[in-house]
């Protein structure tokens, strides 16, 4: 642990799909600055405002974030389309032209709805969540590898879900996308270690970013079974999985390589 009691004091951090408070990558950019890195967030606020539960004022968004850095640490933001294919380089290269140097990459972001049973798809759906989902992740990593220096404390999380572990029958072009990252994490993985990177993924389960909430639901039909699914007597919230994503950036976590770990708080399906 770095002596100012921050482990990760003068490290920088990219944290993706960072535009809601409700969200978990504020909730791991949170716990990152609070350990005293560095962050450049990204954020899509179009996505969101299609959501029931609606977007965030970013101003509120980056201040709160600002308002929890180390004295030395500096805070960047940028808007990217990660559909797009030049958004996730143009993300890494926001980082590196503000700060240097990237040594965490926190693949938070993920596309949400235009999503069905397998009946319900075309091309255009299925296409919509492999760019968001698993393209631009891969290519945050590649851009991410790119600049990295072989400095200690390279550090990948690739956020996924529970298509590993159930069924998703209704969000079948999500769970491919998703599935896809758990299908390529080992091999990619094994090219990153050489290079002094660590990779890893966290599915969170079931966590209420508002979608759990009765005003905001996608699932009205399934939200007390839902809840009941929940051993230990509540929800996920997004600080669960942020602590355990903080855990694997820090030094701490160095010696975990190429695992999708399930932080899911015994969620009974």
């Amino acid at each position: 642990m770095n002596s100012s009691g921050q482990p990760l004091a003068g490290r920088t951090a990219v944290v993706t799909g960072v535009s809601r408070r409700r969200g978990i990558g504020y909730a791991v950019a949170h716990r990152l600055a609070e350990m005293g890195a560095n962050l450049l967030v990204q954020h899509y606020q179009a996505h969101d405002r299609d959501q029931p539960w609606g977007a965030d004022d970013l101003l509120e968004v980056t201040h709160g974030l600002r308002d929890v850095l180390a004295p030395a640490a500096r805070f960047g933001d940028v808007a990217a389309d990660l559909a797009e294919p030049h958004a996730a380089q143009d993300v890494i290269d926001a980082a590196v032209d503000a700060f240097g140097h990237v040594d965490i990459l926190v693949c938070n972001h993920a596309r949400s709805g235009g999503d069905g049973r397998l009946a319900d798809l075309d091309a255009g759906m299925f296409d919509a969540h492999w760019r968001v989902n698993a393209r631009s992740t891969l290519l945050l990593t590649q851009a991410f590898a790119a600049q990295h220096d072989g400095r200690p404390g390279g550090r990948v999380v690739w956020l996924t879900s529970g298509q590993q572990v159930a069924a998703m029958p209704d969000e079948v072009a999500y769970a491919a996308s998703k599935g896809a990252l758990v299908g390529a994490l080992k091999s990619v993985a094994d090219d990153l270690a050489g290079r002094g990177i660590v990779l890893n993924a966290v599915n969170p389960g079931p966590v209420n970013t508002g979608y759990l909430d009765d005003a905001t639901t996608d699932r009205a039909d399934r939200l007390d079974d839902i809840r009941r699914a929940f051993p230990l007597g509540r929800v996920g919230e997004p600080d669960d999985p942020a602590r355990l994503v903080a855990w694997l950036v820090s030094d701490d976590g160095g010696w975990v390589v190429g695992q999708v770990i399930d932080s899911e708080g015994g969620f009974r399906r």
